[in-house]
């Protein structure tokens, strides 16, 4: 039998609690709208889509797929945030394929250009992890996530207001051999380009050390590291982190796998750094994925899936509940984000 064949049915008798609501009004802080990773939305769907925003409680929607071209950014604002102004934040970003042309000009050009989103109505700057993997300057350099040379970005996000949501590393088992050892290996078998093997690209640490360098050098910006700081593996470091630096938060968003499999321990980093971790789906505006969180937050339920499919997505484990008090979930769900990304300059 293939592996591919293999769908193991659990004999454990646990207790299974449904959320269907969560237990405040959530502000979800890392999601998509656009064809890639939201669904591929746009104005004519735009009831369809606050039904289902409604169906799930989220009474606010940070869409990141503003981008950095005007047309993609104005056609976000238009769709989305002009006819529900209070429902939604619209991110843009830096356009890295323009160094080439810039040159050395390329850094001041960006922030100019941050400038001008502010002022077109993005609300924040979200960076990709192309920063650190694959993103090269005019002389065919792979850039550093801490390149000194970006600092007028950062400086002008900070100066404005401006939240910086940042992903610049994947799973660390993306950057590992794909062999027998991979916990991640099915799913690197499914998508080979999510492999990010230590040559070529960069070892994990040194991408993730990058951002620890970035957020502690800017601590007048606020980052937000998104899917657990990047490292939601190790909750130590970004527990550490997260000391050193009051400018740095951490999203849960596309994490669960994670953080559900270490739930002791994710519950005391939840406990310790409530006022620094905001909820985030990036599944798109879908109530069942929702669920999932919700009752990943609230329940002590045990050893469930952490998606619809019948076999997890990001590895072959389940997750266990965290039964967070409902001061912690207030903070998650909304308080959280309605500080930091609402009191923007």
């Amino acid at each position: 039998m293939l592996l591919k064949n293999f769908y193991p049915q659990s004999k454990l008798v646990a207790k299974i609690t449904p959320i269907d609501k969560p237990s405040f009004p959530a502000f979800d802080a890392h999601n998509h709208l656009g064809e890639d990773f939201g669904g591929g939305w746009d104005q004519k769907s735009l009831p369809q889509l606050l039904d289902l925003l409604d169906q799930a409680c989220i009474v606010r929607y940070v869409d990141l797929d503003g981008g950095w071209g005007e047309t993609l950014l104005n056609a976000h604002l238009e769709h989305f945030k002009q006819p529900a102004p209070e429902r939604f934040l619209i991110f843009g970003g830096v356009d890295w394929s323009r160094w080439q042309e810039k040159g050395n000009a390329f850094p001041e050009w960006a922030a100019g250009r941050l400038r001008t989103q502010k002022e077109r109505g993005a609300e924040g700057l979200k960076i990709w992890k192309g920063l650190g993997l694959h993103v090269k300057d005019h002389t065919g350099q792979l850039v550093d996530v801490d390149d000194i040379r970006l600092s007028p970005i950062w400086e002008t996000a900070g100066e404005l207001g401006l939240p910086v949501i940042i992903h610049v590393a994947d799973p660390v088992a993306f950057f590992d051999p794909i062999d027998e050892t991979n916990e991640r290996w099915e799913e690197l078998g499914n998508h080979p380009d999510w492999a990010f093997n230590s040559p070529p690209f960069p070892p994990f640490l040194h991408i993730v050390e990058g951002l620890a360098s970035l957020v502690t050098r800017h601590a007048h910006t606020t980052f937000i590291g998104a899917h657990v700081g990047c490292y939601a593996e190790n909750l130590g470091w970004v527990g550490a982190l997260l000391d050193r630096c009051p400018n740095f938060h951490v999203d849960i968003s596309a994490r669960l796998g994670e953080l559900g499999r270490q739930p002791y321990t994710a519950r005391r980093f939840f406990l310790r750094y409530a006022d620094r971790i905001l909820f985030g789906s990036d599944m798109g505006p879908y109530p069942e994925a929702y669920r999932a969180i919700y009752r990943f937050l609230e329940t002590d339920d045990e050893y469930f899936n952490y998606n619809a499919a019948p076999i997890p997505m990001q590895g072959r484990w389940y997750i266990h509940g965290l039964y967070l008090p409902k001061d912690v979930l207030e903070k998650v769900y909304i308080r959280n984000a309605e500080r930091i990304l609402l009191n923007h300059g």
